[in-house]
């Protein structure tokens, strides 16, 4: 493979490589303050050369492919990351409610956060953008139904008490999330690909097609292992860091449902600079395809399979958001409906969704 080229400069193939002797450094040394200083820094250049790395291979299959091939990357790892924190975890009760916690911040963050930070920052430099609506259409009505399912409802069922569901009905959740992320993924990559594909003139187009300056095959595989490499780094550095947050955390009296917010921080790093800057770069369609498809994929793959886990350990999954988080939740899945609806950006829809955020960021820390 080669990994110096236009596309792969030198920092995008030593950035990972750094990380991971940081993280190296880190699994190996006793905990101090250096140790973790250097997992910072070993994080943070990863995020960056993940991005990179995701912008390779979108250039090189094109458009809705690119974007999913991260979300899928980065929502597999966050699933690998929650389900090892819950095995460590045992039996301790934040262990039974950690997969709600992580997967409710990251919707959270993904409708607020990326998507109010994607439409500020590309309407502030082209002031109106443009995308395409029937894929925004599809995304909220598969991501509203999941996230009503496997949050929402478990506090209303009579079978079990609490924001639990029972064996039988835990089962059927998470088969019925599955399929209706494998729908959302052939209705956007083979059925309506067109619709996730960028406006250019006001007409949907594949960039990727007669594209001369196209990443090649041996590129486009080196981006996709260094991209790999980089979202290990970040995911189990931040699970080295996670003692000394919850330290901190405690220190501040946050609430343990914090450390939620932390991990889904974390993991979508990568997503959230990614989709920022496709909007600075007219993109904003890249943009909401990222954040569509990390929400979707968030729930769609990590509700399975830590119900798996809890049946084969014998754990009460709680999956239930309490009454603040449930209002929360509609308020953002309906300001992402309206706002979402025309077609068309500026820098108030964008505004509206930050503050929504900062909203859910207060009352996660003051409850």
């Amino acid at each position: 493979m080669k990994f110096k080229s236009i596309h792969n400069p030198l920092w995008a193939t030593t950035s990972p490589v750094i990380g991971l002797f940081c993280l190296g450094i880190g699994f190996a040394a006793p905990p101090s303050t250096i140790v973790d200083i250097l997992l910072v820094i070993g994080l943070a250049i990863s995020v960056v050369s993940a991005v990179h790395h995701a912008e390779v291979i979108a250039h090189r299959v094109g458009e809705p492919y690119g974007t999913l091939v991260l979300a899928l990357a980065v929502t597999a790892i966050e699933v690998a990351l929650i389900v090892s924190m819950m095995i460590a975890g045992g039996e301790h009760p934040g262990t039974f409610g950690l997969a709600r916690d992580t997967v409710f911040a990251a919707v959270m963050l993904i409708l607020n956060g990326i998507i109010g930070f994607s439409l500020l920052a590309g309407s502030r430099r082209h002031r109106t953008q443009k995308y395409q609506i029937h894929s925004i259409t599809a995304a909220l009505v598969t991501l509203t139904a999941i996230v009503s399912l496997t949050l929402v409802l478990p506090n209303f069922t009579s079978s079990s008490h609490g924001p639990t569901y029972t064996t039988a009905q835990l089962i059927f959740v998470a088969i019925v999330t599955l399929v209706l992320f494998i729908a959302f993924t052939v209705f956007q990559t083979i059925d309506y690909r067109d619709y996730f594909l960028p406006l250019i003139d006001g007409k949907p187009a594949d960039e990727s097609i007669g594209d001369i300056d196209k990443p090649s095959n041996g590129e486009t595989w080196a981006s996709l292992v260094l991209l790999f490499i980089g979202l290990v780094v970040v995911v189990l550095s931040a699970k080295k860091l996670a003692p000394t947050l919850e330290i901190g955390l405690e220190a501040v009296g946050a609430p343990r449902a914090v450390v939620g917010i932390v991990i889904a921080m974390i993991v979508l790093l990568p997503e959230g600079v990614a989709a920022v800057r496709a909007a600075l770069n007219d993109r904003v369609q890249t943009s909401l395809n990222l954040a569509a498809g990390s929400a979707i994929a968030s729930i769609g793959l990590t509700i399975p399979t830590v119900a798996i886990v809890a049946l084969v350990m014998g754990w009460p999954l709680e999956l239930g958001l309490d009454q603040k988080s449930s209002v929360l939740l509609f308020i953002s899945l309906f300001i992402t409906s309206i706002s979402l609806r025309t077609g068309k950006t500026n820098k108030l829809i964008g505004t509206v969704h930050i503050t929504l955020l900062a909203v859910y960021l207060f009352l996660s820390f003051v409850p």
